[in-house]
């Protein structure tokens, strides 16, 4: 008899312009153990999600205990990122760290219903590591392609994390094409005032 082991999911690549945009979530059985997806407006569903930037700020806004706030910040928007008891390797980053400073995230989206009904998203982080200006291009590059083969496979018939984005979001996918392309250029545009001798 084999037992069925728990895989864990794959963390998803994606920009924190279409992260923010991101509101809807779901489960795919009844089993209340069932993984929590966070449906992204390109068609793909999130368990994880795996994100590098830089950490511009950090903050405990814990009451009673510590419970650190993070903000960090890809060249298309910002993400927040909260740790405490419950991630205390996360919280130990956070509490260590000095922004301003490249960091990678793997965590699981939250979302959370503002007093006004619009949807907050964050990231509760399992794991925060510095990484280098090299690992921070990278990431950009391959979230860009990944992004680019969501929007690509958007209008497929049989994609139904797709379906379910233009239902729950009608949302322009073309502008996370915008965002992908820009960020890029972005990386284009440092590459270049590195390499210009100084005057």
């Amino acid at each position: 008899m084999s037992q069925s082991v728990p895989t864990r999911e794959v963390a998803r690549r994606v920009f924190a312009s279409e992260y923010n945009d991101a509101s809807y979530t779901f489960k795919e059985s009844d089993d209340e153990r069932a993984p929590l997806y966070l449906l992204l407006p390109t068609g793909e569903r999130a368990n994880r999600v795996f994100i590098v930037g830089t950490l511009t700020e950090k903050e405990d806004v814990g009451e009673d205990s510590e419970y650190w706030r993070g903000r960090i910040v890809d060249p298309t928007g910002t993400f927040f990122t909260y740790a405490g008891q419950y991630q205390p390797e996360a919280a130990s980053a956070l509490r260590e760290l000095e922004p301003p400073a490249y960091v990678a995230v793997v965590g699981k989206p939250r979302t959370y219903e503002t007093d006004d009904g619009s949807v907050n998203v964050s990231v509760r982080p399992e794991s925060i590591t510095t990484v280098d200006a090299a690992t921070r291009d990278r990431w950009v590059a391959e979230t860009a392609a990944r992004t680019l083969d969501r929007i690509e496979a958007f209008d497929d018939e049989g994609n139904e994390y797709a379906r379910m984005a233009r239902e729950q979001y009608d949302l322009p996918v073309e502008e996370y094409r915008d965002a992908a392309v820009a960020a890029l250029q972005s990386l284009d545009d440092a590459d270049e005032l590195e390499s210009e001798p100084p005057a």
